[in-house]
């Protein structure tokens, strides 16, 4: 199993990583590792490989129901709703996840270590604030916050319409800087870590690390949804250590 660890100075009570396709026991457009339970991948292999992600953490992820809004759950109360695309962890040994397959990750924490998070941020995320409501769930300094970007689509494949820009510039018009015009009309290239990086900034969120591996470039480290369309799903997990 190949792990992405965050290049952030977090408390050292603070654990993260970003499982990469390497590893695991599914085969065919799923190959590897794939962590997703709704792909098609053979239930019994995903289950192994939710196994073997599971020796390397303290308790079963909060997995959630992702459905490209911003809604955010309290991990760490087990009656909140898991239909969201954050969530939020105070308590200690409590494992915050989100599955990716080129929608960017984004995991959170704040200076002394005494809260995390992990978001889900596609453009439809993004555009709806979801990072913006992943911080204020926090109830943190924002300024004492960290934020690391995984791996997802990068620039120079990730091409959308002209409803994507729109959705982004009329409610940040700074974000126009992360849209460069395409060569088919009407479409844009869009660079959603640079996007990620304005959102947080606008939440006051300064310190953000991680950003540039593109999930449609690297075929053999990374499901990508974009390349493939059948594929499986990669985990980006945060937790407090106790």
């Amino acid at each position: 199993m190949e792990l992405l660890i965050p290049d952030w100075p977090a408390s050292g009570n603070v654990r993260a990583f970003m499982t990469t396709r390497v590893g695991g026991v599914s085969t065919g457009p799923y190959a590897g590792l794939n962590l997703g339970e709704h792909t098609g991948d053979d239930p019994g292999a995903v289950a192994q490989n939710r196994v073997r992600l599971r020796t390397r953490l303290p308790a079963e992820p909060c997995w959630l129901t992702q459905v490209h809004g911003h809604a955010v759950c309290r991990a760490d109360d087990s009656a909140a709703s898991r239909s969201a695309d954050a969530s939020v962890a105070r308590q200690g040994n409590v494992v915050c996840a989100v599955l990716t397959a080129d929608c960017l990750p984004v995991l959170l924490c704040d200076l002394r270590g005494s809260v995390v998070a992990a978001a889900h941020a596609g453009w439809r995320g993004l555009a709806g604030g979801v990072l913006e409501a992943a911080v204020a769930a926090m109830d943190a300094p924002p300024q004492e916050l960290l934020a690391w970007l995984g791996a997802a689509i990068g620039p120079q494949a990730f091409q959308v319409g002209d409803e994507v820009r729109a959705a982004f510039v009329k409610d940040m018009p700074a974000c126009a800087q992360a849209f460069v015009p395409d060569a088919q009309p009407d479409k844009w290239r869009v660079d959603i870590y640079r996007l990620a990086r304005l959102r947080l900034a606008r939440a006051g969120v300064a310190r953000v690390y991680g950003g540039g591996l593109c999930t449609v470039a690297d075929a053999e480290r990374f499901y990508s949804y974009r390349r493939d369309g059948a594929t499986g799903r990669m985990a980006a997990v945060i937790w407090r250590g106790i």
